[in-house]
């Protein structure tokens, strides 16, 4: 509180002038009245207290002495007004996320030398870290997950209470998933990078190797099946439609006068054979020949050279014929099923000649030529006669050995008289 100023040592009159307030010590107890605001007590009930002596005035006087925003501004000094808060945007979508290291929200715990440094690293006084610029994401962020219970814990934090706070709200919690780390985008490899991983990704020279052998293999498989194919199912469709054809022209010629028993060339068909019991219709040419006679599905008649046997019409002699037993019209396929009588009959341009099967020989040499002579060794013939003899292959699909069948002429028919008993029945 402010002493009084002293009388003036000049004398004049004014209103300092002694005896201006009256008697001696009335200005002191006047003073002392007052009521110092400092000391008072705050206004209860809405009310403020007695100023110098005076009554009570009701809260919202205008000429009340208690300024509660000065007062403020007195012992504080002047505050600035907070700034108004800006209203939320709409939110646009996905847009870009800049990615900022936390700031630390504590700034009155101690910290060690280790952790000033750490929380000076990103947020230093001289200006913004230093580093790579914060990654940009064109997607928001996703929610944080800390590392899961079976990943080894995080060094313990020795900085401030806000450090300990967030180290221990990260504890316990989920890693992020895998789709926040795809979602940033991968370094750029290096070129000698690109190169290793180039080279990595090609096949080696065993793969390679391999995968030609598997295909030369496949290949060689397909090619094995289109043979068996041919061999089993299209050269006897071949072979059937040429003996067809071959027969209607045999019988063409017969039609004509043409085709008089005598030699015949090479190939050139001369007469049918019938097996009512195997349903086999088929042309007889001369010469035993592979592609020429065999292989068109027709049989041949032994007639060259040292195997020339003897001709239906011969009034003596073996008449002997080959023929397939597998592929190109396999007309022997069932040779093996005939039985002693079965009938098997020879057509020519003049008769039907009527043989019946009396022995078979299972197995036997390809150059046993004994069987085709005019009395045929182990037919079970022995003496001259009319004997017929049909070779083919065995087993069946190869070539190792020979079938033989034998049989006797049992009959002659002029064709004026018409077909056999055999072919009738």
């Amino acid at each position: 509180m402010t002493a009084p100023r002293p009388e003036d040592d000049t004398g004049l009159q004014g209103p300092y002038e002694q005896g201006a307030y009256g008697a001696d010590g009335a200005f002191v107890a006047a003073v002392e009245g007052l009521a110092d605001p400092l000391n008072d007590p705050l206004p209860v009930d809405g009310a403020r207290p007695q100023a110098y002596g005076g009554p009570e005035q009701p809260q919202g006087d205008p000429n009340e002495w208690y300024d509660p925003q000065g007062y403020q501004r007195d012992w504080y000094g002047a505050q600035q007004a907070p700034a108004p808060v800006p209203a939320p945007a709409p939110d646009p979508g996905p847009r870009r996320v800049t990615v900022t290291p936390p700031v630390p929200d504590e700034t009155l715990g101690l910290r060690t030398a280790d952790t000033r440094r750490i929380v000076a690293e990103p947020h230093g006084r001289s200006g913004p870290p230093e580093g790579p610029a914060p990654a940009e994401r064109s997607e928001p962020a996703e929610p944080f997950e800390p590392p899961r219970r079976s990943e080894p814990a995080a060094e313990p934090v020795t900085g401030g209470r806000a450090e300990r706070r967030r180290a221990a709200k990260g504890r316990g919690r989920r890693p992020a998933p895998a789709s926040a780390a795809a979602a940033t985008p991968a370094a750029p490899l290096s070129r000698m990078e690109a190169r290793r991983a180039a080279k990595a990704a090609k096949d080696s020279p065993a793969v390679v190797a391999s995968r030609v052998v598997g295909e030369v293999f496949i290949s060689l498989g397909i090619l094995m099946l289109l043979f068996v194919t041919y061999q089993l199912w299209w050269t006897n469709v071949r072979a059937e439609q040429i003996a067809g054809r071959e027969t209607d022209k045999i019988q063409e010629e017969w039609a004509k006068g043409a085709g008089k028993p005598g030699v015949f060339a090479p190939g050139q068909g001369f007469a049918i054979m019938h097996i009512p019991k195997l349903d086999v219709v088929v042309p007889i040419a001369e010469g035993i020949n592979k592609e020429k006679v065999l292989d068109r599905g027709m049989l041949g008649h032994y007639g060259e050279g040292k195997l020339k046997t003897a001709m239906p019409e011969d009034k003596q002699g073996n008449f002997a014929v080959a023929g397939h037993r597998n592929t190109h019209g396999e007309p022997f396929r069932y040779v093996n099923t005939l039985t002693p009588g079965d009938p098997i009959v020879v057509e020519t341009r003049d008769a039907y000649y009527t043989y019946e099967m009396t022995s078979v020989l299972p197995q036997t040499s390809p150059s046993n030529i004994s069987v085709i002579e005019p009395v045929p060794v182990g037919s079970g013939f022995d003496k001259p006669g009319r004997y017929l003899t049909l070779t083919t292959c065995t087993p069946e699909f190869t070539s190792t050995y020979r079938l033989i069948v034998w049989g006797k002429m049992v009959d002659e028919r002029p064709r004026s008289e018409g077909k056999p008993k055999a072919l009738v029945g």
